[in-house]
């Protein structure tokens, strides 16, 4: 049977059609959470309803054969098992729809890889004890975590795509996202990052005033284009939630909302606002949710 359409309804199917095909990304907020025993329990951080992505900071130590070790100072300790409660909190912000990925590394810590070879071991170790697989040991009990975030500050820039792509091929639901510094390209993620497997990428646009807002936007909009310009997916800008976390790089709500975003929306590869961190989000994810 052959359909026949009115003029009138041609554009819409046209329309319906265009964004089956090419979906849009929505914008949100990321905040990394972990790091400050005084920042609130996980299940608190995800019921504010400010956040679309939790980032549980750190996997401090790994790779080149080391024993891998979790660090969420103050909240627990995994070394006797006392971060598996987590959980509970980790599938109460899922049916949130709040995506809650663990990030390895930071900015101080024990971790490398020498290999192709490493890389498919870790790999095999995140997707056992915290993502889709099994494992008698795993440190933050059952719930299953959405992805792995890359917050590499150290070390040589090799080897990081062979770890995504390894954690992609268990599964292409596992999401993995990185946080590069803002100078571009990126002294550890380049080479990973120019794969274009990572689903995310937010940009740490503080403690570099290269590339950061100083007195105006015109250093941070011409890294921002460098990285919506390069193998990235989708682009957030990362900031520090107040001016206690970090040495540079905070941008006020008003300015923020009025005078970055509406530039930095034009893109298509625009994702929302990555923050450093739920400690030091005091009311800044709040005053900046409904502009993102």
């Amino acid at each position: 049977m052959k359909t026949h359409y009115s003029s009138a309804i041609l554009p819409i199917l046209t329309l319906f059609v265009f964004l089956s095909i090419n979906p849009s990304h929505g914008s949100g907020i990321a905040v990394y959470w972990g790091q400050n025993g005084n920042e609130g329990t996980l299940s608190d951080t995800c019921a504010t309803g400010n956040y679309n992505y939790v980032l549980v900071s750190f996997l401090t130590t790994f790779g080149n054969g080391q024993t891998p070790v979790l660090n969420l100072a103050g909240h627990c300790d995994p070394s006797s098992n006392g971060c598996t409660g987590l959980s509970t909190d980790i599938t109460s912000c899922q049916n949130q729809g709040i995506k809650v990925l663990l990030s390895l590394g930071g900015a101080s810590g024990s971790y490398s890889l020498v290999s192709t070879d490493d890389a498919d071991q870790v790999a095999a170790y995140l997707w056992n004890n915290y993502l889709g697989g099994q494992s008698d040991s795993r440190p933050l009990g059952s719930a299953v975590l959405d992805g792995i975030d890359f917050d590499i500050e150290s070390g040589s820039d090799n080897y990081w795509g062979d770890l995504a792509t390894a954690l992609k091929n268990y599964s292409q639901s596992v999401l993995v996202s990185a946080a590069p510094q803002c100078p571009y390209p990126d002294a550890h993620l380049d080479l990973a990052i120019a794969t274009g497997i990572f689903d995310y990428v937010w940009v740490q646009f503080y403690n570099n005033e290269q590339c950061e807002y100083v007195t105006d936007d015109a250093n941070l909009l011409s890294a921002w284009n460098q990285w919506t310009s390069s193998q990235a997916n989708v682009v957030f800008l990362g900031l520090p939630a107040s001016t206690d976390a970090a040495s540079s790089g905070y941008i006020s709500p008003d300015v923020l909302i009025s005078q970055v975003l509406p530039s930095i929306k034009a893109s298509s590869k625009y994702g929302g606002v990555m923050l450093w961190s739920k400690y030091y989000d005091n009311g800044y994810s709040s005053a900046i949710k409904d502009s993102v």
